[in-house]
């Protein structure tokens, strides 16, 4: 589709519920539409407005997607509460880099998740594993609030069981069924549990801007240098394209120069965490 503009028809071929707040939102394309993983689309809901939000679903997958999204405002209530299966919606798109895989061929890669930010990271596990070959080690560790609020768990057993992969998990508190790790997500960045070569690994993290900023601290305090963090940052995007100047940290538009950020990049502008 050539006109950036317009949003292509969407039909909405099922609703998922994986938490109390999250659901998936499964739709079948009238075209094919290819997308990187780490690229974000904009969802218009018609006759109330379109929001940005990343495909959570396998980028090969070119006449479907999967989009999770957390209940926060009008269009994520709309979502939740007014749209039904067989309902017509919008996708403008896809806009951003995405997350640069050629460059972590060779490494091992480390992909820290919380919360709803394990949607995104869903879509780079697909394509890592759809050349998982191209790797060393693949860690994916991901923390919630609670097992309830954990996404895509019917998934983790078969996260792995793929080669040279492991997984990850914790609890922000106690809870009477969990007998895992609990602790915020930097808990489980030491050296001996994340299990990577630090010094030919990337990583790549997507999650709340409060989680994004103490696991960059963290990541730094155990030896991985600015270069070799990738930050998801999806805050405050609006038109897609830049001109709304909304999402900027220092010169660069999250919408078009990321929204997968590395942090040597951004690390000297003060609102890199705001």
């Amino acid at each position: 589709m050539d006109n950036i503009y317009y949003p292509r028809d969407a039909v909405l071929t099922d609703i998922k519920e994986e938490t109390p707040t999250i659901k998936t939102f499964c739709f079948k394309l009238d075209e094919p539409l290819f997308f990187k993983a780490g690229q974000f689309m904009q969802l218009t809901i018609p006759g109330l407005g379109e929001a940005p939000f990343t495909p959570s679903s396998h980028p090969g997958k070119l006449t479907e997607m999967e989009i999770t999204i957390l209940r926060t405002g009008r269009v994520t209530d709309a979502l939740h509460y007014e749209v039904k299966v067989g309902d017509h919606l919008g996708l403008r798109g896809p806009f951003g880099k995405g997350y640069p895989l050629d460059k972590f061929k060779g490494k091992d890669v480390l992909i820290v998740g919380g919360g709803v930010g394990l949607a995104p990271l869903r879509s780079l596990i697909y394509a890592i594993f759809d050349r998982i070959d191209d790797f060393k080690k693949i860690s994916i560790c991901y923390g919630a609030k609670t097992p309830e609020d954990q996404c895509f768990t019917d998934e983790f057993k078969e996260w792995e069981k793929k080669p040279h992969t492991s997984l990850h998990l914790t609890l922000d508190r106690p809870h009477p069924d969990w007998e895992g790790t609990v602790g915020l997500v930097p808990c489980l960045l030491e050296k001996d549990i994340i299990g990577v070569d630090i010094k030919n690994s990337y990583v790549v993290s997507c999650g709340p801007q409060i989680m994004l900023k103490f696991v960059t601290y963290k990541l730094l305090e155990v030896g991985f240098k600015p270069e070799q963090i990738y930050l998801s940052m999806n805050r405050r995007m609006s038109c897609g394209l830049g001109k709304c100047a909304r999402c900027n940290i220092g010169p660069y538009y999250l919408c078009k120069d990321g929204p997968d950020m590395c942090y040597a990049d951004i690390m000297d502008y003060p609102n890199v965490f705001e």
